[in-house]
């Protein structure tokens, strides 16, 4: 298990970087890990992609895959990829909070 610090604070992390801890998570550490990922500001339009992640991870227990995240967040798919390049549903769950979705690569 690997500690990373983010904003400020000594986090546990998976092999893929995703916080180990749901609990750890907050917007100051959700744009530290963005800007990590090389998306330097969130806009309303991560937000709200942001916070669709956290709310099907609660009621489900997973994080929706990339045809879920596309058909079920109002957000296209090409505005996904342009939100979050190389790998949307994974980009988006790890500043989320959220473990990686299964079917991930």
């Amino acid at each position: 298990m690997e500690t990373l610090e983010i904003a400020g604070k000594a986090l546990e992390v998976d092999e893929d970087g995703h916080l180990k801890n749901m609990t750890d998570w907050n917007e100051d550490i959700a744009k530290e890990i963005a800007k990590a990922e090389g998306i330097e500001e969130l806009t309303n339009r991560h937000w709200a992609v942001i916070n669709f992640m956290r709310k099907e991870f609660q009621e489900k227990g997973d994080a929706p895959s990339i045809r879920r995240l596309t058909k079920e967040s109002g957000v296209p798919t090409k505005e996904l990829y342009s939100l979050f390049p190389k790998g949307p549903a994974k980009k988006s769950a790890k500043i989320a909070g959220l473990p990686k979705p299964k079917g991930c690569i």
